[in-house]
């Protein structure tokens, strides 16, 4: 739910747009304070004859494409490159935005044909469709520094959510938000009366600590957390973890107590919130703000390479289409996990890193369509299945939080299930879903929602079950640094903050550096 850089969608009912194939030719591209000799790109074609271009980047410049290269001068200098970021998700991003702010100059490299990385929003029949079950929270500090929430035009959630139980649906309200509401909820079966006192004493452990002590201090699974806590097993069943399992991709709770002390401190002092034009919006933002041409689309980074294992200068990259960058100033890689260990590993001397032996979380996002006179709630509310039953996680009405999210006559619905259900179709997984949600809304209603896509996310998130290190050093090798939120916390904040740690990181080695 909260998360950022490459995502891994294995399965999509219907395809969004193909990104353009890049192909070997001369770029001219804009970096700031960076002149015309400072970077180039030696392309080798694989035919008997070998052929030299470059990549000049010139200050100011659009980015025109020119199909008749000058010829690469095979003696130029690699000299006051910049940084070159790989990577162009909400971690990538954050990283760019710091360098900016420096006046470093930088070149950001992109695998797809536009910035989020997991933070994607697809375009189909006039709905907005994100990639998996993303949801924003206005509390969130970093964000709150980096972005304009106003130009976002976030569409909040009621604080608190309707659960579905013993074949009811139930309101669970925050307190601090929804009074009367948490008042009136007092009986209800979701949890007992001291369940409900003891979410409001959580509230204040949580406020009364500082971020960086929460994401320091000593942790045990969430789960444990909630039983020491004195929680009972129904309020722990049938709020905490359809809740909090369906943030963290993560059913048993087994999710670091940290992540849950943060999250829920979040949404104590924010809201949960949706740009109107879509969660990719966020994104967009921070790559609007970046100097024109300083992101390269369609430019995928296949390895990462020194002139020799004791060299302390930073590594040259090889992209897809044969081409070869090096940048003196660092290298900073912003893309999952997995795919930065690949990348990882052509360094010789080996960095620190290990493989996390932990499986990443994994989701299934399906949207349905519908007429908006046929919506049976109208309340901007997340639904919670609180019965134990059934594959269903959560599900909402888009189109109630953000009416943009559709056409003015139709309403989204949107449907998360934790896992992959690999053994399931498609269209099997669509019939359990309707069958099953129409034992909450009614079968006369649900029938008539039509099927509009399925998203199989195979990396939603990092698993960051005990133990983990939420402060680790970015620094893996000779100016070279990482950034995401597997460093951090799995939110959008946490993949802001590890951007910005790189940078620092960077930084503080460069003066050290000129120093000695």
């Amino acid at each position: 739910m909260h998360s950022s850089g490459h995502q891994a969608i294995t399965k999509a009912s219907q395809t969004s747009s193909n990104p353009i194939q890049s192909k070997p030719m001369t770029l001219f591209l804009s970096l700031p304070q960076l002149s015309p000799q400072n970077i180039h790109i030696h392309t080798h074609t694989h035919t008997h004859t070998h052929h030299h271009r470059s990549l000049r980047l010139k200050p100011q410049a659009s980015l025109p494409l020119s199909s008749n290269p000058p010829q690469s001068n095979q003696s130029s200098s690699y000299s006051k490159t910049g940084v070159i970021v790989i990577g162009a998700g909400l971690a990538g991003l954050a990283a760019a935005t710091h360098l900016n702010s420096q006046n470093i100059p930088f070149l950001l490299l992109e695998a797809s044909d536009a910035v989020g990385g997991r933070v994607r929003t697809d375009f189909l029949d006039g709905f907005l469709l994100d990639r998996g079950f993303q949801i924003f929270i206005t509390a969130y500090p970093e964000a709150q520094k980096l972005l304009n929430y106003q130009a976002l035009n976030l569409q909040k959630f009621y604080s608190g959510a309707q659960v579905y139980y013993d074949g009811k649906l139930h309101t669970v309200a925050n307190p601090l938000r929804h009074f009367w509401d948490s008042l009136n909820s007092l009986q209800n079966p979701i949890g007992s009366l001291l369940d409900k006192l003891l979410i409001a004493s959580n509230i204040i452990r949580v406020l009364t600590k500082s971020d960086e002590e929460i994401i320091t201090s000593n942790e045990i699974p969430t789960i444990d957390l909630l039983r020491k806590t004195g929680f009972s097993d129904s309020i722990v069943g049938r709020f905490f973890r359809p809740f909090f399992g369906g943030i963290f991709f993560d059913k048993e709770l087994e999710t670091s107590s940290r992540l849950f002390d943060f999250i829920f401190k979040c949404l104590a002092l924010g809201d949960n919130a949706l740009p109107a034009n879509g969660i990719a919006a966020i994104p967009q933002q921070l790559g609007d703000k970046l100097p024109p041409g300083s992101i390269l689309f369609n430019s995928k980074v296949v390895s990462i390479d020194f002139d020799g294992s004791e060299s302390e200068s930073p590594p040259s990259l090889r992209l897809e289409n044969g081409d070869v960058l090096r940048s003196e100033l660092g290298v900073i890689i912003a893309v999952e996990e997995p795919e930065a260990l690949k990348l990882l590993g052509e360094i010789k001397p080996k960095p620190k890193p290990k493989p996390n032996p932990k499986p990443v979380r994994t989701t299934v996002c399906l949207y349905f369509s519908a007429d908006r006179t046929q919506v049976p709630v109208r309340e901007p509310v997340l639904f919670l299945n609180g019965s134990g039953k059934g594959i269903v996680s959560n599900m909402f009405f888009a189109t109630n939080v953000a009416p943009s999210y559709g056409p003015p006559d139709k309403a989204l619905i949107s449907v998360s299930l934790i896992g992959m259900f690999e053994d399931m179709s498609d269209y099997d997984l669509t019939a359990e879903v309707v069958q099953e949600l129409s034992g909450w809304f009614g079968e006369p209603i649900v029938r008539l929602w039509r099927h509009l896509r399925t998203y199989r996310i195979g990396y939603a998130q990092p698993n960051q079950c005990p133990p983990t290190d939420l402060m680790k050093n970015p620094r893996v090798g000779s100016g070279v640094y990482v950034c995401g939120d597997y460093l951090t916390s799995a939110t959008f904040d946490g993949a802001l903050v590890s951007g910005r740690r790189a940078v620092e990181a960077l930084l503080r080695d460069r003066v050290s550096s000129s120093v000695s």
